[in-house]
């Protein structure tokens, strides 16, 4: 295996041609602002907030009548360097482009070189070529990096990659203390990423029971990962952020991260304990790190969705697919999340019979973050990227030994079909797209399909909710998809987004349009909104329709009138608007 050469060329060809690919695709909705996803606008103006001169400690999102954020500031800094960097040349506008477009791409940089080192740490540089090819197949990764994509799920990937990259290579004490900074800064950004850091520590723990030499690695990490979450919680939230909240990394969090660190240090004092009684002192130090959060923190052990009140959750939290399983989402989904890893599972259990005995430490680490990042990506299908973006070493060499054996089948058809097969096991999200197609949802194409039949145009994404910056200043009451595009582009303000802090406006909203009249005014005026604003058409206001065939907002969609309210004509855009006598 050549593990010398270079596979910057490799990476610089590759990643040239995504963006190429990328930019082109996204240029439509570059131009319109057009967002992926609606935590995009909220990251964005996150950012415009703070440039604009809120505090560093302030993330909330003063636009909204409950625009509490748990968010980190990390994020922040690389949107923050590009615009300010281009605003002097292309101004605010043009800047915010810029930045849309280089921060994914730069995240898509840095995860195909970590995937082809990582390969190459696991299988040599010819195979680490093929590494390449693969990340840009990845649908889920391509999600996570195209223009537009802001949020902080690119970077969760890169942080992972980066903690397993350094946990396959030497145990020294200096790629422990790097792997603790890399999942310090990545439950930081997201406790969406503990599980995968709880799994990382968790492989480097059992890797020193089963080699004791490993024991000043695998301290400096589980005390660099104290010591880091604690100085970048002081240094992103301020000494004064010590809320007893489970959404974010807090006091309480910190402390079960230093018991962990104090129980393993004490727990590699039995070093030379037969392997058994090692592993005993392992469980015994996780298991007082979660029994302090149990004792500290009981309400954390549930996740921060556990206070969501019925109605939010059943019409939001449990309608949101990316926090749903693979066997709740569209076949073509299901796919693009978990066939990659699953071929990588493959790819990696055969690499692991057939490597070197040097090598198969390796590749033994590298198994054993695979098949918990697979487990917890079926769970729960906003972890897909992760493990798509892990799977790439397995994919590789299994795709490399498709290809030696169908170089060595003589005749041409049989050959140039066995390379077809290869590399369309090598992409199964592609493959998923071609044969199923990409998931559109039902409800959303049977309210453009209902509305033709009608006449009446109906919004196709939430940028036509934007119209409403013909109207003059006021509190919009709208649904929480559409909150983020309408406070992004215009002067306008609204009620609540999708971010589970603010449950409380958000069950207002849900519950004002599916229930009464009444109801709805009562609440609507409570929260001293001048103006009803609806998209029609979109997910949301489809799924009051079909959930309270009686309620407002069903009411309202099929033409009633009340005396309360007052039609105003918006031009340009089928989002109907609503003024409050």
């Amino acid at each position: 295996m050549n593990r010398s050469a270079s596979l910057w060329p490799a990476i610089a060809i590759a990643w040239t041609l995504a963006c190429v690919v990328l930019v082109a695709a996204s240029w439509g909705d570059l131009a319109r602002l057009k967002f992926p996803d609606p935590d995009d606008p909220m990251r964005l103006m996150q950012v415009r907030d703070w440039l604009a001169g809120q505090s560093w400690w302030d993330v909330s999102q003063h636009r909204l009548a409950a625009g509490a954020m748990h968010w980190s500031r990390l994020v922040d800094l690389p949107i923050a360097a590009v615009i300010l960097a281009t605003r002097p040349l292309l101004g605010q506008a043009g800047a915010e482009q810029a930045a849309l477009i280089v921060v994914p791409l730069v995240t898509l940089l840095a995860i195909l070189a970590l995937a082809a080192h990582l390969t190459r740490r696991l299988a040599g540089s010819d195979i680490a070529r093929m590494a390449v090819l693969i990340v840009p197949l990845s649908v889920p990764i391509l999600y996570q990096t195209r223009p537009l994509r802001v949020d902080h799920h690119g970077w969760q990937v890169v942080l992972a990659l980066a903690a397993l990259l350094l946990l396959a290579g030497k145990p020294t004490i200096r790629a422990g203390m790097l792997i603790g900074l890399s999942l310090a800064a990545l439950i930081t950004i997201s406790l969406e990423g503990l599980p995968i850091a709880a799994t990382l520590c968790g492989i480097a723990a059992l890797a020193w029971a089963f080699d004791p030499a490993r024991r000043a690695s695998l301290i400096a990490m589980v005390w660099s990962l104290f010591g880091a979450a604690l100085l970048l919680q002081l240094a992103t939230r301020g000494p004064g952020y010590v809320a007893p909240l489970c959404d974010a990394l807090t006091p309480d969090w910190i402390a079960s991260l230093g018991v962990a660190a104090l129980g393993t240090t004490l727990a590699t004092f039995a070093g030379r304990a037969p392997l058994p009684v090692r592993i005993g002192v392992l469980a015994i130090a996780g298991a007082a790190a979660i029994g302090w959060l149990l004792f500290q923190a009981p309400e954390c052990v549930a996740g921060p969705f556990a206070r969501l009140d019925p109605l939010t959750r059943s019409l939001w939290y449990e309608k949101v697919s990316e926090g749903l399983p693979v066997w709740q989402q569209y076949p073509s989904w299901a796919v693009m999340t978990v066939g990659l890893p699953i071929i990588g599972i493959a790819g990696a259990v055969l690499a692991l019979g057939r490597c070197t005995t040097e090598a198969r430490v390796r590749w033994t680490l590298y198994l054993a973050a695979l098949i918990p990042a697979t487990l917890i990506a079926a769970l729960v299908m906003r972890a897909g990227a992760t493990a798509n973006a892990i799977a790439v070493p397995g994919v590789a060499w299994a795709l490399s030994a498709m290809l030696t054996r169908a170089r060595a089948i003589r005749s041409v058809l049989p050959r140039t079909a066995a390379t077809a097969a290869a590399l369309l096991i090598a992409s199964p999200g592609l493959a998923a797209v071609a044969l199923l197609g990409f998931p559109q949802t039902q409800a959303m194409r049977a309210a453009q399909e209902r509305y033709a039949a009608q006449g009446r145009p109906a919004c196709a994404d939430g940028t036509q909710a934007r119209a409403v910056d013909q109207l003059p200043p006021a509190l919009l009451f709208a649904p929480i998809d559409i909150a983020p595009d309408i406070i992004v582009a215009t002067h306008q303000r609204a009620i609540a987004s999708g971010h589970h802090r603010n449950m409380a406006a958000m069950h207002d909203v849900i519950a004002a349009f599916t229930g009464t009249p009444e109801e709805a005014h009562k609440l609507i005026a409570a929260h001293g909104a001048q103006y009803v604003v609806v998209c029609p058409g979109l997910n949301e206001p489809e799924l009051y329709r079909e959930s309270a065939p009686n309620g407002f907002w069903a009411r309202l969609e099929r033409g009633e009138r009340f005396q309360w309210l007052e039609p105003v004509a918006v031009h340009g855009s089928p989002v109907l608007v609503w003024k409050l006598r």
